[in-house]
């Protein structure tokens, strides 16, 4: 017998057992494997990574989970366009010392093609193994209240096949995709437009196509605007 799916808002005496969730998540996919190339650095690392990413969902944003803290997500409403912030980059390099430059970069990427409209950004979602069907009853919660509010929602995904996902079956669309340098996985960005707005764009500013939009330079990171086709 499936176990129902009680969805709650989360708080910090929920960041240990969600940060492991979320390492679990980056270490079986795409993404952990490009973040720390090492295979014997990359537990550690991505534990710690894993950590702020809750801490910082916890502080700025929303943070939702289920009641046996097998999902997670991490939400942050972007009302108005959000001011690009150097915030983060002291926390990676002080939480991972010299492996944080292709976190930055990660990070950097993604600022640089933020939505200029108000949404909600799903910035990320990670389940324990097996327990996958929880993140679509997690995220439903809420897509219900952006619906009621008339907010689109986005988010990025790795991978080959952003058709086939959760969040497709979800109604989030594809669009162009974030090109990580060296090697890295495409991240798609996805959008989830609002009841009965056009699907032709439904609101996502035009495509943005990127190979790199930061390059650390001696412990920095230094913008480069992305690049349009």
């Amino acid at each position: 017998m499936t176990r129902a799916v009680v969805v709650r808002r989360a708080s910090g005496a929920d960041l240990d057992a969600l940060s492991v969730v979320v390492a679990q998540a980056l270490s079986a996919g795409p993404l952990g494997g490009w973040l720390v190339p090492d295979a014997t650095e990359r537990p550690v690392a991505l534990r710690r990574y894993a950590r702020l990413v809750v801490s910082w969902g916890l502080r700025d944003g929303l943070v939702d989970t289920t009641d046996d803290r097998s999902a997670v997500a991490v939400w942050y409403p972007r009302v108005e366009v959000p001011v690009p912030s150097a915030v983060w980059t002291f926390d990676l390099h002080r939480a991972l010392g010299p492996r944080a430059s292709r976190f930055a970069l990660l990070h950097a990427c993604l600022d640089a093609v933020v939505p200029h409209i108000p949404h909600h950004h799903l910035a990320h979602v990670a389940a324990r193994p097996g327990r996958d069907d929880a993140v679509p009853v997690l995220l439903a919660v809420h897509h219900r209240g952006l619906d009621a509010e008339g907010l689109p929602s986005y988010a990025e995904v790795p991978g080959g096949r952003p058709r086939e996902g959760v969040l497709a079956g979800l109604g989030y669309e594809p669009r162009s995709p974030i090109l990580l340098e060296s090697g890295g996985p495409a991240l798609w960005r996805m959008w989830r437009p609002t009841p009965g707005s056009s699907r032709a764009g439904g609101g996502l500013p035009r495509r943005d196509r990127l190979c790199r939009s930061g390059t650390p330079f001696r412990g920095q990171l230094i913008p480069v605007p992305p690049r349009s086709p």
